[in-house]
């Protein structure tokens, strides 16, 4: 080996890590979102601390730490068939609103928590994608939409009217649903039949959740996998940050907003 070469090698073994901190801000963020965080989201947390780096630099330090995320499992289906009214798709994958209680998503998916199925009812707003209601049950009965709606009613001021779409599962095909959005003068959109990404923003919120909670996390009962999915759709809402939402939560984003207007 010449000389200078083993000098030189002497030396960058020597020299400090210059990354050695941002590792660190790194796994703390990491770790303090318990795995959900991906490269780019991770990149905007370390800008809010006044830590500037390329996303590509972000994402090669995690690779050298081993932090990454998981796949996303498929979601659960509703559809029983030609039961009830189906409504047209007027949504048409315009998943884009300028205002909060413009337009609405719903569906519903199973889980299996020890041996027990476990049903979620959510209503997602397409503004900023936030929970803006949801209702959790050990059985896919309709009394589990209706709450989940009544719950969203209560977000609506007297001058919004917005469309709710959903699949065209059988839960949103009924007399009482159908009526129930018609007296709130709430606008009826359903997906075609068959097509998944009529839907897509609500089935990859369903995605997002079950990778960063549901298998991520080890539940001694369903109660405490109940308890604990309440406690990731307020993370989600107020903590979680989106590149899409200039780096802010949900709520921190429809806050931001109204204060501007």
């Amino acid at each position: 080996m010449a000389k200078s070469v083993y000098y030189y090698q002497l030396g960058a073994g020597t020299k400090a890590d210059p990354y050695r901190e941002v590792k660190e801000s790194i796994k703390t963020i990491y770790h303090r979102h318990k795995g959900r965080y991906g490269y780019r989201r991770v990149q905007e947390e370390l800008g809010h601390q006044n830590c500037y780096l390329n996303p590509k630099t972000v994402q090669k330090l995690m690779g050298r730490l081993h932090l990454k995320s998981t796949v996303r499992p498929k979601r659960y289906k509703s559809y029983r068939g030609s039961v009830g009214k189906a409504a047209p798709n007027l949504l048409e994958r315009n998943f884009t609103a300028t205002a909060p209680n413009q337009k609405w998503v719903t569906d519903v998916t199973q889980f299996n928590v020890l041996g027990h199925k476990v049903y979620l009812s959510p209503v997602l707003d397409l503004y900023n994608q936030e929970v803006i209601s949801y209702e959790i049950a050990d059985r896919p009965q309709m009394n589990m939409v209706m709450q989940m709606l009544q719950k969203s009613f209560k977000k609506l001021k007297p001058k919004d009217k917005p469309m709710l779409h959903s699949d065209q599962g059988w839960h949103y095909r009924i007399a009482p649903y159908q009526m129930a959005l018609k007296q709130k003068g709430i606008t009826q959109s359903m997906s075609r039949k068959g097509n998944c990404l009529d839907n897509a923003v609500m089935e990859n919120w369903f995605g997002i959740m079950k990778t960063e909670f549901f298998y991520q996390e080890k539940f001694e009962s369903v109660q405490s996998f109940k308890a604990g999915l309440k406690e990731y759709i307020h993370y989600y809402n107020h903590d979680r940050i989106k590149q899409k939402l200039k780096g802010l939560s949900p709520v921190q984003y429809r806050t931001q907003s109204l204060l501007v207007t």
